[in-house]
């Protein structure tokens, strides 16, 4: 069965975490997720790849996990994922530990969404490389993994390197929180085959990917089934969503607007009376 669920960047301008976590439960949806750029330097000069000027609450996101974790403690139920965390500018060993601690304090509901980002200014502050970030967000992956599923972890690659370290606690969900690829090149389809439980492209899937996709997967013995399909900024269009079903997403999630509570609140509802009709 489809799962639905709704992002926004949540920020000191809109709806508050808390209130609209309550809200996302409430309407009998099923996942509330939350983007991430701990800053925008002053200076950038990396052009926006929406293709207008970089809208403003960019730089006035809340911190995810932090957002995450009060949404955590007001809702019972709901999904509670990252949309995307930018994993080349953080730390893994801490990072396992922030995810760890989330998806145990939310009884097992983290999805950890993550990039690579594009902000090469961004990167540069937190000392990542632009040209290496895939492969660092690998390395960095791989080294979470392992955090979370080995009593003594330690791992050795060119980016990532630590000696056996213990960290506790380990995540509810067996082998650690879905991670899902936020990405839309033609290299999206061996990442995800390689370290990741999910793939959510935003906007949609170009022709074929669907197929690349089950190719890839099972050059590693994996299948479609095993894989988590969610379209990030899914229509809000009863024809346009349930094409998107039928194409093969299992979980589509709507955007909501940079606005007022109120109007944030008048157009989750409009969602859900949408998710009424595909269910």
């Amino acid at each position: 069965m489809a799962a639905f669920g709704v992002q926004i960047f949540p920020t000191d301008q809109t709806i508050q975490p808390i209130a609209l976590a309550k809200a996302v439960e409430e309407r009998g949806l099923d996942s509330l997720f939350f983007p991430e750029h701990t800053h925008i330097p002053t200076s950038r000069k990396t052009p926006f790849p929406g293709g207008t000027d970089l809208p403003e609450w960019y730089w006035r996101t809340h911190d995810p996990f932090v957002a995450l974790a009060a949404a955590a403690a007001v809702t019972s139920r709901i999904k509670l994922g990252t949309g995307i965390c930018l994993v080349i500018e953080r730390d893994p060993i801490v990072l396992a530990k922030e995810c760890a601690s989330l998806d145990m304090i939310s009884g097992g509901r983290l999805i950890l969404g993550i990039g690579a980002g594009w902000n090469v200014e961004e990167m540069a502050n937190h000392g990542a490389s632009f040209e290496h970030r895939w492969a660092i967000v690998r390395e960095k992956v791989l080294a979470m993994k392992a955090i979370w599923t080995e009593d003594a972890a330690e791992f050795h690659g060119k980016h990532v390197n630590f000696d056996p370290i213990w960290s506790w606690p380990k995540p509810v969900q067996p082998g650690g929180p879905p991670i899902w690829l936020g990405a839309n090149s033609k290299w999206v389809f061996d990442r995800v085959a390689d370290y990741c439980e999910g793939w959510m492209p935003i906007g949609g899937a170009g022709s074929g990917a669907m197929e690349a996709m089950r190719a890839a997967l099972a050059k590693r013995d994996r299948s479609m089934a095993d894989l988590d399909v969610a379209l990030f900024g899914a229509p809000a269009n009863v024809e346009q969503a349930t094409n998107r079903l039928e194409q093969g997403f299992t979980h589509l999630v709507f955007g909501l607007p940079q606005r007022s509570e109120r109007e944030v609140l008048t157009q989750l509802d409009s969602i859900a009376k949408l998710v009424e009709t595909l269910r």
